[in-house]
């Protein structure tokens, strides 16, 4: 399916083929993740980690800017709208 690709991997790194299919697999499915379902797991992550609300919100807005395809700019209330409802 990613035949480029996966030949590309495997003469740049050490993975074999069936390697670099799993790992494009696996970077595919990561960005295959909605808005909404990046928020909600990410939420849990910060939360896990025993941060607050204020400061999970504000690290997620910022991170959403990075996303692969990023979506347009979220306020920390539709942030928290989107975890809690």
């Amino acid at each position: 399916m990613h035949d480029e690709l996966v030949d590309h991997l495997t003469r740049s790194t050490p993975l074999s083929r069936g390697e670099a299919l799993r790992v494009i697999q696996d970077v595919l499915a990561f960005f295959d993740e909605t808005t909404e379902e990046y928020v909600r797991r990410r939420h849990r992550e910060l939360q896990a980690q025993g941060l607050v609300n204020t400061t999970i919100f504000e690290r997620i807005a910022a991170d959403l800017k990075y996303r692969a395809v990023a979506p347009p700019e979220l306020s920390l209330r539709q942030l928290r709208r989107i975890v809690y409802g």
